[in-house]
């Protein structure tokens, strides 16, 4: 039986297509190793997202020919289709594709290894209008199932090289779409995480469909789906039909991630961002009037160009006002080939890590403000896996609808079911709870008690 391996850096929608394109190897009789084995192919999905992103990349790329000279090594992933050259001039690299074409991936490898010629399969992103269709029954890491719903984004943020890794916006045919959601609940999933590379945008391209339709065609259409979540939202695509959708949804979660990047108008203005504050702050007092107890994350970029402290804490007071219930913050940094990394008035990174920190702090502490308001409370959590550093592993972890993590004491039978839980002592970066009852198994319940 010949052997796989992955490797995927990166964000949510690598992992996704990883998965994805582990099925077309299964298919062909593979079995999968773990990536520090040997193998007799390697796949390595990349990230471009930040200069970073590619050093990563390509240290991983050489620490598996490394591992098995002979094996065949593939790369695939933004890095590869943005810098295709670049990945190919790596010695030990046999096949790179980039963000489309995975399902040549296996004729690829056959191809090389008849000839033994290096393949380069990336063809220009941007020329892309078709949704590439990859399917993914069922998760290697068994409980909270993604599904990829659109490729691409026509923003061109200054800040960001995503666009030319994955062309432009494609949204993925709805009918596939609740048919694989229905897939994912037929094999035991309860929770499903809409994602994309610009989820929100789904539907821009098309005719008479939007996002809105498409979450209440999932509500309707997939029996047995207990939660639904949008792994991200622009601001500008919280449509006043979406909030309605969301409203009067039974399966929503109480959970959006909906990134700001800056909270100045005139950051926004110069990152090329498509709201203004007044607009956003809008949008967040709509929602919390339609979903009381709403967790709203968000990502945060610091120093970006030109940044004041003015303009700093324009974005650090509105954070504070608005009560966001977690950040991911990132210190800006230039990434080779957008607008921004030649702009002038670069911010010096002692002041970058400065203002990280204290946005970092205020995040710590707005996540502990929100998670106390549930101290006591009975909430429902799907128990994902064990606490790695608990002794014999005897907590488990779970989150909430509105994304609290709580850990308590485990036990097998609760892992990827439904089940109450009280929070007993809340917290960040968790919460404690304890076991109340399974929510929807009746023999369970009966069992229980």
């Amino acid at each position: 039986m010949p052997t796989v391996a992955f490797h995927t850096l990166g964000c949510k929608v690598n992992h996704y297509e990883t998965e994805a394109i582990w099925q077309l190897f299964k298919q062909e009789g593979y079995e999968r190793v773990d990536f520090e084995s040997m193998s007799e192919v390697y796949i390595i999905n990349t990230c471009t997202v930040t200069n970073t992103g590619d050093k990563k990349s390509r240290q991983v790329i050489r620490r598996a020919v490394r591992k098995n000279p002979d094996a065949v090594i593939c790369v695939t992933g933004c890095y590869a289709q943005t810098s295709p050259a670049e990945v190919m001039a790596i010695p030990g690299v046999d096949i790179v594709v980039g963000t489309q074409d995975r399902i040549k991936m296996l004729e690829y490898i056959e191809q090389y290894k008849q000839e033994r010629q290096p393949i380069n399969g990336v063809r220009n992103i941007m020329k892309n209008r078709v949704y590439e269709e990859l399917d993914v029954p069922s998760f290697t890491d068994r409980t909270r199932a993604s599904l990829k719903i659109q490729e691409g984004c026509n923003n061109f943020c200054t800040f960001c090289i995503i666009p030319w890794a994955r062309g432009l916006m494609r949204s993925r045919d709805p009918k596939e779409v609740v048919h694989q959601a229905q897939q994912l609940v037929d094999a035991g999933y309860k929770e499903i995480v809409l994602t994309g590379i610009h989820t929100g945008g789904y539907g821009e391209d098309m005719k008479d469909y939007n996002l809105a339709m498409l979450l209440r065609d999932l509500e309707s259409g997939v029996k047995g789906l207990k939660r639904l979540r949008i792994s991200s939202i622009e601001a500008s695509q919280i449509t006043d039909e979406v909030i309605d959708v969301i409203k009067h949804s039974s399966i929503i979660v109480r959970h959006l991630h909906i990134p700001i990047q800056s909270g100045s108008n005139s950051v926004l203005k110069r990152m090329r961002r498509k709201y203004t504050m007044e607009f956003f702050a809008d949008r967040l007092q709509r929602l919390k009037e339609v979903l009381p107890g709403l967790a709203v994350t968000s990502d945060v970029i610091v120093g970006f160009p030109g940044e004041t402290e003015e303009e700093f804490m324009e974005t650090y007071n509105f954070i504070k006002e608005h009560k966001f219930s977690e950040l991911h913050v990132f210190p800006y940094s230039k990434r080779t080939g957008t607008p921004a990394a030649r702009m002038e008035d670069q911010i010096d990174e002692d002041v970058k890590n400065e203002r990280v920190h204290r946005l970092i702090t205020l995040s710590d502490q707005l996540a502990k403000e929100y998670a106390s308001q549930f101290e006591g409370e009975v909430l429902e959590i799907i128990p994902e896996n064990h606490v790695i550093d608990s002794p014999e592993n005897e907590l488990i972890e779970g989150y909430t609808d509105n994304y609290l993590k709580v850990v308590l004491p485990a036990d097998e039978k609760m892992i990827g079911k439904l089940v109450k839980v009280q929070i007993t002592k809340s917290g960040y970066p968790f919460n404690e709870g304890k076991f109340i009852q399974f929510v929807d198994d009746e023999v369970e319940k009966k069992a229980v008690v």
